[in-house]
């Protein structure tokens, strides 16, 4: 497999009765490539990649991972496979410390366990060394006795991106990681993304372009389903079908920023 296509998305509809929410979209995202995924509420963005992390399968079209079709696998199956993603509502344990809540995913990513297996043994013989070395490298050591249900959206959006972290995955899948954020704890989100780009291939679904675009390398725009444009991150946002159809700007307007 060359890095020219770690993950390649062919072709791919998803249709909900007579709803297209995915049209038709080709992708191809390189080894280490950071990519942004931009769209008005609606267009298809979250079923797009629930349809690459096996949540939803595909109407048509095909998912291959590193040359395997992986379209008809479980999303454990493509976990384990170095696939993992966070979603827009953070998935934490709210009832379980920081600590905890790092030690399940950590057990989960070694062990190939499922969630009964991990409760039952007690999660015994885990390298707490490795579980405080995330904690200090995220920022969370003073939180790692807390209920994760006590600390802050902000808080917990870190924690969830270290708990997907600690899988140490080729691909990361992130669905609106700012969502409800203040400035501040947006700046500490990305600051723990800069962190991971070269070494890991980034997949950011945000609304928040400003945001993105000194982190992502090449950035795609849906609009109902459809995948309008993708490329290169300035050249695409300028381009005139997304500054016609996702900016909605009329011709006087365009022909204005041109002047």
């Amino acid at each position: 497999m060359n890095d020219e296509g770690l993950l390649t998305i062919k072709n791919v509809t998803k249709r909900f009765g007579p709803l297209v929410a995915v049209d038709n979209i080709s992708l191809e995202i390189k080894k280490n490539e950071v990519v942004g995924l931009i769209g008005a509420n609606g267009a298809g963005k979250t079923t797009f990649f629930n349809i690459i992390t096996g949540h939803y399968p595909p109407t048509e079209g095909a998912v291959i991972y590193k040359g395997q079709d992986i379209t008809r696998l479980s999303p454990a199956e493509r976990v384990e496979m170095g696939i993992v993603r966070t979603f827009q509502l953070t998935a934490t344990f709210n009832e379980l410390s920081v600590l905890d809540n790092l030690r399940l995913s950590y057990f989960k990513s070694h062990r190939k366990s499922g969630l009964s297996n991990i409760i039952f043994s007690k999660m015994k013989n885990i390298d707490d060394d490795e579980i405080y070395e995330y904690l200090e490298k995220f920022n969370l050591s003073h939180l790692a006795h807390k209920k994760t249900g006590s600390i802050s959206l902000g808080e917990r959006r870190v924690l969830e991106i270290a708990m997907a972290l600690i899988y140490n995955p080729q691909i990361l899948m992130l669905d609106e990681p700012f969502a409800g954020l203040s400035e501040k704890e947006i700046d500490e989100v990305l600051e723990i993304l800069y962190q991971n780009v070269g070494q890991r291939t980034i997949f950011i679904v945000e609304h928040k372009v400003s945001k993105i675009e000194g982190l992502v390398q090449d950035i795609c725009v849906m609009v109902e389903g459809e995948m309008i444009c993708a490329g290169e991150c300035q050249t695409v946002l300028k381009s005139d079908i997304v500054r016609e159809r996702y900016w909605k700007m009329d011709a006087k307007e365009m022909a204005k920023i041109k002047a």
